[in-house]
């Protein structure tokens, strides 16, 4: 290993049957522990996605008395940030995959911030509703 990259014979080069291609067939190996570290980052936003499908779900199942359309927006609202999350979650690991592949910068967080804003609005819209 050197600088953080698997230099030796053993590593093989298997960049044909790997996919995706466009993720795998560039660059230098990386560390194991870095690629095991952007898989971990992957599966959060995986359980993110997961808690917004779970949380359009029950504001669609429960009672919340403030109106069946307000309630099925909200509902569709989470259920489609959940959506955006997963797909989000699956890019951004791409791309920090090989980022790292190619010794290039890590790539930024933008879905971070459509993510917390979209959670803001739709918060400050349940807690006006609610009260």
């Amino acid at each position: 290993m050197h600088d953080g990259f698997v230099t030796s014979e053993f590593a093989g080069d298997d960049r044909a049957s790997r996919w995706p291609r466009w993720v795998y067939g560039t660059g230098s190996e990386p560390d194991y522990r870095f690629s095991f570290a952007n898989e971990r980052t992957f599966l959060a936003w995986i359980r993110t996605a997961l808690a917004l499908l779970a949380g359009g779900v029950a504001v669609d199942a429960i009672d919340l008395s403030i109106g069946d359309t307000w309630q099925a927006v909200l509902a569709a609202a989470l259920i489609m940030l959940g959506v955006v999350c997963a797909v989000a979650s699956w890019t951004r690991w791409a791309r920090a995959e090989r980022a790292m592949r190619n010794g290039d910068v890590l790539p930024s967080m933008s879905a971070g911030v459509v993510l917390t804003l979209a959670l803001i609005g739709i918060s400050a819209v349940l807690f006006v509703l609610i009260l």
